[in-house]
C-alpha cells in the first residue's frame, strides 16, 4: 500500500509524534512536523492521544447474543446451572454464529481491538459447528484483524464422552489452542484431565489456556499441578491460566513461591476485573514478574447483558477495582489491555515501534488518565497503516447489520 503519515499523535509520555506508515509497517517514528514527500497521504490527528492496538485475551464470540433481543438469566445457582441454561438458550436462537459473533467483532474493532483470542465451544450437542462457524469468521476478517481460537470443553470433557475427540480435530482444522476446564470442580479428576489436554498439546504443538473458576485450596493445588504439567512438557511461555480466583484468596506470602514459579514458567493469568468474586493480587504478581492480561469473557450472553467488548474500560475496571490512581498504576491497568496480552497470545512484532504493524489507535483525549476515565466512543482505529474505524465506527462493515433487525446496541 502507500505510504501515509498520521501528525501529531501525542505519546502517553507527552510529546508529539509523526507516524509514518509503508506496506503495513510503521517505517518512522519522527518528531512531529517531520518532512514528508510531496506524494505521501497525510491524516492531521490534530493532538489525539496515541495507543498500541489493543488485545482482547480472552472472550467467547461463538456465544454472544449481541444484536439479539437480551433473555433474563433464569439459572440456577452453580456454574453447571449456567451452563445448562447456556446450552437451553443457545439452541432456542435462530440467528447463526457467525452474524451474531460478525455483529460483535465489528463493534470490538471499532472500540480498537485489533487482536483476539476466542475460546470455541465444543461437546458432543454441537460437534464442530461453532468451530466451523469461527474459522469462516476469521478467514472474513483476515485483513481486520488478528484472531486465536482456543477449543473449550465447557460441558466437561471426560464427563462429555467425545469431546476430546472432538478437540482434536478442531485443532486439526486450525484451531490453535486447547482449552480446558475446572479440572477438578467439573471433570472431577484433575489429573486425568489435565494429562488428557496436555498430551493433545503435545501432539499437535499447541498452547493451553485453562479457564480456572475452582477456590480456594483446591485452586491452587491445580495452579501448582499445571505448572507441573507446564515443566514436564516443556510447554514454558505457552499457557494461560484463566480467572485463577484462588489466588486473590490467600496471603500474599502465601501464594508469592507460586507466583514466582509461574513466572519463571511464562505460565500468563487472564483476569476480567470481576467485581463479585476474589481475582489475583495483579500488583504483587506483576511485582514477581508474572504477566498478567485482561479479557472481556463472556458479553452480552446467556450469562448476563453486560459486557461492551470496550478493552480500554475492562483496563479501567482493572485500575477501579485496586483504586489504583497513580501515573505507573494507570500504565500497568493498560499494559494488561496491551502489551501484557500480546505476551500471553504469543505474538510477535506488537506494539507501536519502527518495523512493527502499523496497528494503533488515537483518540480524543490528553492523558492515560483522560482515557481511562473518560473512554470516549469517538477513537480512529488503524490497522495495518489503513484507517479501519472512526467514531467508534467500522468505516467498511463487513456484515450489513444495520437496518436488518440484527443491529447491535449501541
Amino acid at each position: 500500500m502507500a505510504e501515509i503519515v498520521y501528525r501529531n499523535l501525542r505519546r502517553i509520555e507527552g510529546d508529539l509524534v509523526d507516524i509514518h506508515c509503508a506496506d503495513g509497517r510503521i517505517r518512522e517514528i519522527a518528531p512531529a512536523g517531520s518532512p514528508a514527500a510531496a506524494n505521501v497521504a497525510v491524516v492531521e490527528a490534530g493532538d489525539q492521544l496515541l495507543l498500541p492496538a489493543l488485545v482482547e485475551s480472552h472472550v467467547h464470540l461463538d456465544k454472544t447474543l449481541w444484536g439479539e433481543p437480551y433473555r433474563p438469566n433464569t439459572a440456577g445457582p452453580s456454574l453447571k446451572d449456567y451452563i445448562a441454561n447456556e446450552r437451553r438458550i443457545l439452541r432456542e436462537v435462530a440467528t447463526p454464529v457467525a452474524t451474531r459473533a460478525g455483529a460483535l467483532l465489528e463493534h470490538c474493532i471499532a472500540r480498537g481491538s485489533l487482536y483476539f483470542r476466542s475460546h470455541i465451544d465444543v461437546d458432543p450437542d454441537i460437534g464442530l459447528t461453532h468451530v466451523e462457524a469461527m474459522l469462516d469468521l476469521r478467514q472474513r476478517y483476515r485483513d481486520l484483524v488478528e484472531m486465536q481460537f482456543v477449543a473449550f470443553p465447557q460441558t466437561g470433557l471426560l464427563t462429555q464422552p467425545g469431546t476430546l475427540d472432538l478437540m482434536d480435530r478442531a485443532l486439526g482444522l486450525g484451531v490453535e489452542q486447547v482449552g480446558g476446564i475446572d479440572p477438578a470442580g467439573i471433570d472431577n479428576d484433575p489429573i486425568g484431565h489435565l494429562t488428557a489436554i496436555f498430551d493433545l498439546a503435545g501432539r499437535h504443538g499447541a498452547g493451553l489456556d485453562v479457564h480456572l473458576h475452582d477456590r480456594g485450596e483446591l485452586g491452587l493445588w491445580q495452579i501448582e499441578r499445571i505448572a507441573d504439567f507446564t515443566a514436564a512438557r516443556g510447554l514454558a511461555g505457552k499457557v494461560v491460566i484463566s480467572h485463577a480466583y484462588c489466588l486473590g484468596m490467600f496471603p500474599e506470602s502465601r501464594i508469592e513461591k507460586l507466583g514466582r514459579r509461574l513466572a519463571d514458567l511464562g505460565i500468563s493469568l487472564m483476569t476480567t476485573a470481576p467485581a463479585d468474586t476474589s481475582l489475583p493480587p495483579v500488583e504483587f504478581l506483576r511485582g514477581l514478574g508474572v504477566n498478567i492480561c485482561c479479557g472481556s469473557d463472556g458479553i452480552r450472553d446467556a450469562w448476563s447483558p453486560f459486557g461492551n467488548g470496550d478493552m480500554l474500560e475492562r483496563a479501567f475496571l482493572l485500575a477501579f477495582r485496586f483504586d489504583w490512581a497513580k501515573e505507573a498504576e494507570l500504565l500497568a491497568a493498560l499494559d494488561c489491555a496491551t502489551h501484557a496480552g500480546a505476551r500471553a497470545l504469543g505474538l510477535n512484532q506488537y506494539g507501536i515501534a519502527p518495523g512493527n504493524p502499523a496497528d494503533f489507535v488515537y483518540l480524543p483525549v490528553a492523558t492515560l488518565g483522560d482515557a481511562l476515565g473518560q473512554r470516549p466512543a469517538a477513537r480512529q482505529v488503524v490497522r495495518r497503516g489503513r484507517l479501519v474505524a472512526s467514531g467508534g465506527r467500522m468505516l467498511q462493515p463487513l456484515l450489513a447489520a444495520e437496518g436488518s433487525g440484527n443491529a447491535a446496541p449501541r
